[in-house]
């Protein structure tokens, strides 16, 4: 016996004739006899100390005394009889089945087609009656008053022995097999074959479904007769009668009576000996068991002291169940029961090694985190404002000294106990081992499932106060006095999220003391409330560097974080870092590190990115670009901490973002590409090993940008190029100012480098053609083709003219003028001095000249003693650029020597290309002329049309007859108007498109 559920006590002690049948009535009790009479007894409350009771329809626990006798109630004894609460009926079967009402017992009504009947069933919600007489089933109805219908009356196989309602259907139990009997159509269907000793038996389930007895075991189907689990209730041997009282099932035996819970696995719950035990029944508060001659009432023993009795036996599965069936009005009662249960019922587990099932029963009381983490010592706790003691959560009614506290030790740290054991108890420590590794899993899986709960609550109070400090609560804002780095403010009294530092930490350590680091890193990474002093304490100790980063970053220590990971990247590169063999930490580490701080603390970033910026210069500039850290501090930080990476920044950067670079920067990197130039100049030339056409990375960086780019001022690095070196990058410089004969003379004269002269005007020239004509710079071919026909003129005073255009505050960038001027009455035409650096616009209307104009300038050459003329680059130039040149101002620059023969690779060309669209332009303007004369045609057929006026023709918008008014006529040739009407109707037009405009 488990417990006792059911108190025995004696009602009735000495019948006079045997009890054949038994029911209760409220507070009296039934008994059919074997003479036929019917007995009636109630409470036998002659005794002074009687208390009244505290339900009248209940049976007492008082001996009963016989109120009256009621003869003759029925002729021959009863079978079994039945009281119908709900309609005030007591049915009984004897020879027949009859109803009387109570509780007069006055008969209303007898079914005589129930003669020989040997059992029923009645369905109290819709009030159908069933019973079996021999292999007959029949339904009757009940009226609603003093009669009974019949329904249906069905055949079964074989003679029924047991019948119960299930839902629209009837189970029958008949000699054999089990069935279910449509109650509709009569159909049969099989369930499974009865037991071959004992009879059927069908007991129907307050829920509906049906326990079918076979032999001694009873088994669960549906309303269907489908089996419902694989369980069986199994009693001791094969029970005549079984009712149901929720939690329990009774079943009645000859010689006792057994008490089975209904919860899997239907443990026997207690044994009542009662020798000679014939009928069994159920009443509102207890079951009613007859004797021969005497009947015993099984009370049900309080909730309260059952569950009192099941937890100190230790079966605290059966007290749990109790807990459920309280009443609702002591839900209070409910729960402090149910958590003081499952407190003890988890430390009965914990104890017998069983920990995640009792980490389930700590997580169903609802016990403090706290008090489950008493158990480990190991874990280290923040200290809080307020932990309740374990040994207050704890029921003293429940036998409190049974908790025993002996494996909270279990879970010590292992380093601390194992070096404690012998060397020859390897089997011990080893079981030691497994089983902390269990108690913390278990433990980290408690934490886990208090977690969402916990953590929610904490970031609710903690989005709760920043929404009150920023509408300013003066109250709110007392309460904060605790500073937690990198979450703000955090009150004193903030429970939530005291609790939520505590689970944190505590889940933190069991995950590494566990093996789970990578656990433990995603944890970090979430919304989390660790300890930063205890976890950087325990990750340190225990080499954990990825959590250990990810608890700086989560309490923004990004300054210790950065500090750990450099120090981290120097030992891997040193080979040192062995705690940690499978994880490296490199450069890109600090990197990745970086990026979300380039948007809240820039100057940190640059700070630690100086580390990496020699190791990673492309990944660190892209930090910078994608980061939108601002270039101009960026540079300002380099030039301060890192002059040596400042050029290369500017280089990456331009590279990357051309047009994120200011003109400032652009300046600023090109000046440091000179000054390395200058410098690489310097050297070269102590040695007298200096070469015009020496290129060194830094001056071939220097030529790109200076030709790509446009921020920098080309003023302020010509004054530092020296005079007699670096002249292609003064060309560029000047082309930049658009001083293009120096330039291309320095390409010309000093660099001796005519291909350079040629692409520079292609450069020129193609910058031009996307210009508007009023911004272009002129031919300039034509200017180095004066270069080359003008060597005297060209670098007369050429270093002079240089050094006063960089001394000049204002440097003005002149245009491209004639390239010819008249000279004299005698029309004698001289090519313009280029003095100053001009550039030359030749009129192409001096065309006409019978004189050469390089016949002039060969005078003045002769008369300066000028030198040769190039007249070989002359003459390339004019072959390789006759389309881009104007061919008659060029054979007006030549000299009157030159021959036609060398003339031809630039005139065949251009003679052709002009002949060509001369013909071209020649049909063009005939085909004008061709439509010109179509176009005149169609005027003259639109003119001849004509439009018949006669007597009938109407005004289309006076509708009235034209006559001999004066009319108009609409384009389309057909619609006919008065003039009048017409000038009226445009009137109108007017004055309604002037309103429309005056409303906008």
């Amino acid at each position: 016996m488990v417990h006792s559920a059911y108190d025995s006590f004696q009602l009735i002690t000495d019948c006079p004739t045997k009890i054949d049948a038994i029911e209760s009535y409220g507070s009296k009790l039934l008994l059919g006899c074997s003479d036929g009479s019917l007995r009636i007894y109630v409470s036998d409350s002659s005794g002074a100390d009687r208390s009244p009771p505290s339900d009248p329809h209940a049976l007492r626990k008082e001996p009963y005394a016989l109120e009256r006798t009621v003869a003759g109630f029925s002729k021959k004894p009863l079978i079994s009889m039945e009281v119908l609460e709900s309609r005030e009926l007591l049915l009984s079967l004897s020879e027949s089945i009859a109803f009387h009402r109570l509780p007069n017992l006055e008969t209303i009504a007898v079914i005589t087609k129930a003669k020989g009947a040997n059992v029923y069933s009645w369905d109290d919600r819709r009030g159908f009656l069933c019973f079996a007489r021999q292999k007959r089933v029949c339904i009757f109805r009940h009226d609603g008053g003093r009669g009974f219908v019949e329904v249906k009356d069905f055949g079964v196989p074989d003679t029924v022995k047991s019948m119960s309602w299930c839902g629209e259907n009837i189970c029958v139990g008949i000699r054999k097999e089990y069935m279910i009997l449509n109650a509709t159509n009569g159909a049969l269907s099989e369930v499974f074959s009865s037991g071959k000793i004992a009879p059927p038996l069908v007991v129907a389930l307050p829920s509906g479904e049906l326990i079918l007895g076979k032999e001694n075991i009873g088994v669960f189907v549906d309303q269907n007769g489908k089996l419902l689990q694989a369980d069986r209730i199994c009693w001791s041997e094969a029970p005549t009668v079984v009712v149901i009282q929720k939690p329990y099932a009774i079943a009645l035996f000859p010689r006792r009576v057994e008490i089975r819970s209904l919860r899997v696995p239907y443990p026997l719950i207690q044994t009542i000996v009662l020798p000679g035990a014939r009928r069994l029944t159920k009443s509102n508060n207890a079951v009613v068991v007859a004797l021969e001659k005497s009947v015993y009432g099984l009370f049900p023993v309080p909730l309260g002291a059952q569950i009192v009795q099941l937890t100190a036996s230790g079966n605290f599965e059966e007290a749990l169940a109790l807990c459920k069936l309280l009443p609702p009005e002591d839900a209070s009662l409910r729960a402090a029961k149910e958590g003081s249960i499952h407190i003890r019922y988890a430390h009965y587990l914990f104890d017998n090694g069983c920990y995640e099932e009792a980490m389930e029963h700590f997580l169903a009381s609802q016990v403090d985190i706290t008090y489950v983490l008493s158990l480990y010592q190991s874990i280290v706790l923040p200290k809080t404002t307020a932990v309740p003691e374990p040994e207050k959560l704890v029921d003293l009614s429940l036998d409190a000294p049974q908790l025993s506290r002996g494996s909270s030790g279990m879970s010590d740290d292992l380093e601390t106990f194992l070096p404690q054991l012998s060397e020859s108890d390897e089997n011990s420590a080893l079981e030691f081992k497994k089983m902390s590794h269990n108690t913390l899993m278990a433990l980290i899986k408690f934490l886990q499932k208090k977690r969402y709960i916990i953590v929610e609550k904490a970031a609710a109070e903690g989005t709760e106060e920043v929404v009150l400090d920023a509408v300013g609560d003066s109250f709110t804002s007392s309460r904060f006095k605790k500073s937690n780095k990198g979450r703000g403010n955090v009150p004193i009294n903030s429970a939530a999220r005291e609790m939520a530092a505590i689970l944190d930490t505590a889940l933190l350590q069991a995950l590494l003391l566990t093996g789970q680091s990578s656990a433990a890193v995603e944890l970090l990474k979430g919304l989390n409330y660790c300890d930063a002093k205890i976890c950087e304490e325990i990750l340190h100790k225990g080499h954990h560097y990825a959590a250990l980063l990810e608890l700086y970053r989560s309490n923004s220590m990004h300054r210790e974080a950065l500090t750990l990971l450099h120090q981290l990247v120097e030992e891997s590169k040193s080979n040192q870092l062995q705690a940690e063999p499978i994880q490296k930490f490199s450069p890109e580490s600090i990197i990745e590190y970086l990026k979300p701080l380039c948007g809240t603390d820039p100057m940190l970033v640059l700070e630690f990115s100086m580390l990496v910026l020699e190791s990673c210069p492309t990944q660190t500039i892209e930090l910078f670009l994608s980061g939108n850290i601002p270039a101009d501090l960026v540079n300002s930080y380099l030039k301060q901490h890192a002059p040596n990476m400042q050029g290369r920044y500017l280089e990456l950067m331009l590279a990357m973002n051309e047009n994120g670079i200011s003109g400032n920067l652009q300046n600023e990197m090109v000046q440091i590409y000179l000054s390395e130039v200058l410098e690489w100049y310097s050297e070269l030339s102590a040695q007298q090993i200096w070469d015009e056409k020496a290129y060194s990375p830094t001056r071939k960086k220097l030529l790109s940008a200076l030709e790509s780019i446009s921020g920098y001022s080309p003023e302020a690095l010509l004054k530092r190029l020296p005079p007699d070196a670096l002249f292609e990058e003064r060309a560029i410089l000047l082309g930049k100012m658009n001083q293009h004969e120096l330039a291309l003379s320095l390409y010309v004269h000093k660099l001796n480098v005519p291909e350079l002269a040629l692409a520079y005007c292609d450069r020129v020239y193609e910058s031009s053609v996307h210009q508007p004509p009023a911004k272009s710079s002129g031919n300039i071919y034509l200017t180095l083709l004066q270069i080359y026909l003008n060597p005297q003129k060209t670098t007369k005073n050429f270093e002079k003219r240089i050094t006063n255009l960089v001394s000049s505050p204002n440097v003005s960038i002149p245009k491209i003028s004639s390239a010819t001027s008249f000279k004299g009455k005698g029309g004698r035409k001289k090519i313009a001095s280029i003095e100053g650096a001009e550039d030359m616009r030749i009129s192409p209307s001096n065309t006409d000249s019978s004189r050469s104009d390089g016949d002039a300038d060969a005078e003045e050459s002769n008369e300066e003693g000028a030198s040769s003329i190039m007249l070989d680059q002359v003459l390339d130039l004019l072959s390789r650029r006759w389309d881009r040149i104007n061919g008659a101002q060029a054979l007006r620059l030549l000299p009157r020597e030159t021959k036609l023969q060398n003339l031809l690779p630039f005139l065949g060309p251009l003679l052709k290309k002009s002949s060509e669209a001369y013909r071209n332009f020649s049909v063009i303007k005939s085909l004008r002329q061709s439509e010109n004369l179509q176009m005149k045609d169609e005027l003259y057929n639109q003119r001849k049309a004509v439009v018949k006026i006669s007597s009938d023709s109407m005004c289309s918008l006076c509708n009235k007859k034209l006559g001999t008014s004066v009319f108009a006529v609409y384009p389309n040739g057909t619609t006919l108007v008065h003039f009048v009407c017409f000038r009226d109707s445009q009137s109108m037009k007017a004055v309604s498109k002037v309103s429309q405009l005056r409303k906008r």
